[in-house]
């Protein structure tokens, strides 16, 4: 596989995938990662667990629809182009 935009293009989406898949109950509580952790007070400075919680959260939250529509868009391309 040659070193292309697309390539980093897919790899992106394949990562943002990896991390709209994972489950709150099912996989991070099991690991410690569930809701309940890595919530800290007013002005307390979030920890890297909390700040890695935190984007789990947003991307599942906010990469929902146009996550369909790039994997779309990737799948057609890939049929087409090969």
């Amino acid at each position: 596989m040659a070193f292309t935009l697309y390539a980093l293009i897919q790899t992106a989406v394949l990562f943002t995938n990896a991390i709209a898949v994972l489950h709150e109950e099912r996989f991070l509580s099991k690991i410690g990662w569930g809701a309940e952790q890595g919530i800290g007070g007013f002005g307390d400075d979030p920890g890297i667990k909390a700040q890695l919680l935190n984007l789990i959260r947003s991307v599942r939250t906010v990469m929902r629809v146009p996550l369909i529509i790039v994997n779309s868009v990737c799948i057609l391309l890939l049929l087409l182009f090969g």
